[in-house]
This record gives C-alpha cells, structure tokens and sequence, in this order.
C-alpha cells in the first residue's frame, strides 16, 4: 500500500505530527459512515466516495483519505475525527 520509507518522512502539513497507517477497523468504520453521508472533511465537503485506507494524525484527531495509492495531504482534505 504505502511505501515504509515515504511513511517514515510524511508528516501532517498542519502541525508537523507524525502520521501512521490507520487500523483497518478505523477505515472500515468511516466507510460505513461515508455510505450514510454523515462525514465532511475538515473543509466542511461531505465526503462521498469511500476510503481505501488512511493516515492517521498522531495526536488522533484526523485521517488524511488514502485513494487510489496516494495519500491525500491536503489540510482542507483531512476528515476530523470527532
């Protein structure tokens, strides 16, 4: 999924925390929660396709959605975790 050594230097854009790859119950939650419409991004978008897995914040407040391979570093992006 995610390359070791690129998650090793990713950190969050906003605070500079590390980030780790978020638990599969985690994705698999917020997935059911996309399904019902019922999560925005920090930005205030709902979020309308599901994830395939995410980088969590260290202090856990936020997933940046990993789609497709890539990870979504975006600060506006990132689904708060609340």
């Amino acid at each position: 999924m995610i390359n070791p050594d690129l998650l090793e230097i990713l950190c969050c854009p906003e605070s500079h925390q590390s980030v780790a790859l978020a638990e599969p119950s985690l994705v698999e939650s917020l997935n059911q929660q996309i399904g019902a419409g019922r999560v925005q991004t920090r930005g205030g978008q709902t979020v309308t396709e599901p994830i395939e897995a995410g980088l969590i914040r260290a202090d856990r407040k936020y997933v940046y959605p990993i789609r497709q391979g890539i990870p979504n570093m975006l600060i506006d992006e990132a689904i708060p975790l609340a």
